[in-house]
């Protein structure tokens, strides 16, 4: 089955699958990774520190960005006021590369360092200050979906729902919320894209997110930190490719008793069905 390119604001994605820069053992094996994946879309944090690895190599020497989009990101931000001074320098950084993602941005205004969950009050403020500047803004927020709403009402290009805490591998704790997430944002605009961001540990996570009715799964420590990160690239692009073919196709309702695949007609010989009674 064809299916259409991921749309978020101007941007047009071949992939469904964003991934990220950090926390790979060095950048070679980051570049291969990303190759492997198939997206076409890299998110990075916007902190000068972070545009280098333990060897002080420069990630964005190891990235294509003629061929690739870069989404940068607010990534260790506490605050609206922060979030919007990173949101800005990303957009300097990616202007003087000639990137085409200079004018979007992953929005994470987080409440606190141990469940890095987003603020959300904060990430409304920077929400509505971003968009009157003119960004395009990609909301991390928890997978609550009246803020999910409210973000998507101040203007942000994409929702961005966690399915679990930012690393821990846990993936989607709560798909009813996400299911109405979706329902709701959906209903009011059938294009509106929801990205499940955060918390995805392997490939059948991304297959349950697209299952769901996600547009697109964001993830980075489930490749960076797998055992076989180039394996696991390779599983996550094939991941989200069956759970977005298996959305599109619809699954078959569950059923408490079996139905049996082939037709009883024409058989040779057909028995009565035992009944289940006691004598």
């Amino acid at each position: 089955m064809e299916d259409s390119s991921l749309k978020i604001g101007p941007f047009e994605l071949n992939s469904r699958l964003i991934v990220g820069s950090g926390r790979y053992e060095n950048a070679t094996m980051m570049r291969q990774a990303l190759d492997l994946s198939g997206s076409d879309c890299i998110t990075v944090a916007i902190r000068r520190e972070r545009l280098h690895d333990a060897y002080g190599d420069n990630l964005l020497d190891h990235i294509d960005s003629e061929q690739t989009i870069l989404l940068p990101n607010t990534a260790g931000c506490y605050s609206a006021k922060d979030a919007v001074r990173v949101a800005h320098l990303g957009r300097e950084i990616l202007r003087a590369l000639g990137n085409p993602g200079a004018d979007w941005v992953k929005l994470e205004c987080l409440g606190d360092s141990r469940t890095l969950l987003p603020d959300p009050i904060s990430t409304l403020e920077a929400t509505k200050l971003l968009v009157a500047d003119g960004f395009h803004v990609l909301c991390y927020t928890t997978d609550d979906p009246v803020i999910a709403r409210r973000l998507k009402h101040a203007g942000a290009a994409a929702v961005m729902p966690a399915g679990s805490p930012i690393g821990s591998g846990q993936g989607i704790l709560n798909p009813n919320n996400i299911r109405i997430i979706l329902e709701y944002l959906k209903n009011e605009d059938p294009e509106y894209p929801v990205i499940v961001d955060a918390g995805i540990g392997t490939a059948s996570d991304v297959a349950q997110a697209m299952e769901l009715g996600a547009d697109g799964v964001l993830l980075n420590t489930a490749i960076a930190h797998a055992r076989q990160p180039l394996v696991m690239a390779t599983a996550m692009r094939h991941a989200m490719l069956a759970g977005r073919q298996a959305f599109l196709a619809g699954r078959i309702p569950k059923r408490l008793y079996a139905a049996a695949s082939s037709p009883m007609e024409g058989v040779i010989a057909t028995h009565p069905f035992p009944r289940n009674e006691t004598k």
